[in-house]
């Protein structure tokens, strides 16, 4: 199964491609799509929406996730965020993808170990965890770490509904 994480931001969305085989990792591919300041606040979707809809065509994953947004103290920078979000979660979901989403403190219990965990943690986890991989940016290691939160996840979903049907 192919698993595409998704670290939606204004400026720049990371994102990261897994393959998952029984409960093993394998690092496909990662990257950024960035979005011009100097454009309109809709130019600058349409560019991240763009960006996402190559990704989701070249990489053709067959599960997404995106991290859950944290309010931020100033509201506006909250709401641009969660527009930017917003086109994370509606292309995967056009494509007729799944989308799970996670809380970042989840993202980071599943990939660390704990909640609290720093980022340059969760990137040094995300390497350990996908040998080979390249991470780009930050923005990059954090949409792996969502792959990886999400991989994990339907695996155990799985196995609980084999349990079930036994």
């Amino acid at each position: 199964m192919r698993v595409l994480g998704l670290d939606p931001g204004l400026r720049r969305t990371g994102w990261g491609v897994i393959d998952l085989t029984d409960t093993r990792l394998r690092y496909v591919a990662d990257g950024v799509v960035r979005s011009d300041d100097s454009l309109t606040l809709a130019e600058r979707l349409v560019q991240i929406h763009d960006g996402l809809v190559g990704i989701v065509t070249t990489f053709a994953p067959d599960a997404a996730a995106v991290e859950e947004t944290f309010v931020n103290r100033n509201p506006e920078s909250t709401l641009k965020l969660g527009q930017a979000r917003g086109i994370a979660l509606l292309v995967p979901a056009l494509a007729g993808i799944a989308v799970g989403e996670y809380a970042a403190t989840r993202i980071k219990q599943a990939v660390v170990g704990t909640g609290r965990a720093a980022k340059e943690q969760v990137g040094m986890m995300v390497r350990t965890l996908l040998p080979g991989c390249l991470i780009e940016t930050p923005d990059a290691a954090d949409a792996l770490a969502v792959a990886i939160c999400h991989a994990h996840h339907l695996t155990t979903r799985h196995r609980l509904e084999q349990a079930v049907r036994r």
